[in-house]
């Protein structure tokens, strides 16, 4: 897509996404009730995070770990002084170490962390400790037969903010591209999803399904990857906008029926 196709598609997104009453940072409407949060992710450079923000996302990913969206802590630092600070800025780590997280979250700017691991609550109350209160800590489960037990003992953790759901491959633990049962998930992991307000869907979602999915789990929030790319590691514009368009718009019908 061509520099002022993207302009225009960009400038077409902030007039839509206020109509939607997009609110940045994310935030509770006047009934108290919270505004679908949403999270692009795997993110490679400048242009396509802006392209995410500008979209409408609250917050963007990148992943410091084995995958073709895989950046550096260099790759990042160099992104994040050009984004808003209202934007949140999240980290994902598949088996890292306290030493590694801490470095990367502070020497990118860094206002969040998703974690992919089995690590138990020293992990995140050694981040909680080295990095305060403000940093957002995302713990993971894979959806299958084990998820409900791990999501209750991550439920005991005080220091995770919120937990987010996922489908996995046996070669990939994110950005898949694939689908997990929304309706089995709905009747166990997402099931009285107001007495969890702080789950996260991901997975198999693109422009096309989202408000499906959204519909189905009610969930807190949404993260996307490989659904809104125009190849690997690249952004196409016009998937982007039409995902946050499509999950904004089922977040307020949501909203409407609460």
């Amino acid at each position: 897509m061509f520099a002022s196709e993207k302009a225009s598609v960009l400038g077409v997104a902030k007039e839509l996404v206020a109509g939607l009453g997009r609110r940045l940072p994310h935030s509770t409407n006047l009934d108290g009730i919270m505004s679908l949060w949403i999270k692009i992710c795997g993110n490679t450079s400048l242009e396509d995070t802006r392209l995410a923000i500008e979209a409408g996302a609250d917050a963007v990913g990148f992943v410091f770990a084995r995958s073709p969206r895989k950046v550096t802590a260099a790759q990042v630092a160099a992104i994040v002084p050009h984004l808003s600070s209202s934007v949140e800025k999240i980290g994902v780590f598949v088996d890292a170490g306290i030493g590694d997280i801490y470095s990367t979250v502070r020497s990118c700017g860094l206002t969040g962390v998703q974690l992919h691991c089995e690590a138990g609550q020293s992990l995140t109350a050694g981040l909680r400790v080295r990095l305060g209160s403000s940093l957002k800590i995302l713990r993971v489960v894979h959806f299958g037969p084990d998820a409900v037990a791990q999501a209750e003992a991550i439920a005991q953790d005080r220091n995770v903010d919120a937990l987010l759901v996922d489908s996995r491959t046996p070669t990939a633990v994110g950005g898949t591209g694939v689908a997990f049962d929304w309706e089995a998930a709905r009747l166990t992991l997402f099931q009285n999803a107001f007495e969890h307000p702080h789950r996260i869907a991901a997975g198999g979602m693109n422009p096309a399904n989202v408000a499906e999915a959204i519909a189905t789990l009610r969930p807190w929030g949404v993260d996307v990857a490989s659904g809104v790319e125009a190849s690997p590691g690249r952004k196409d514009p016009m998937k982007v906008l039409e995902f946050v368009l499509a999950a904004r718009a089922a977040g307020q019908k949501l909203l409407l029926e609460a």
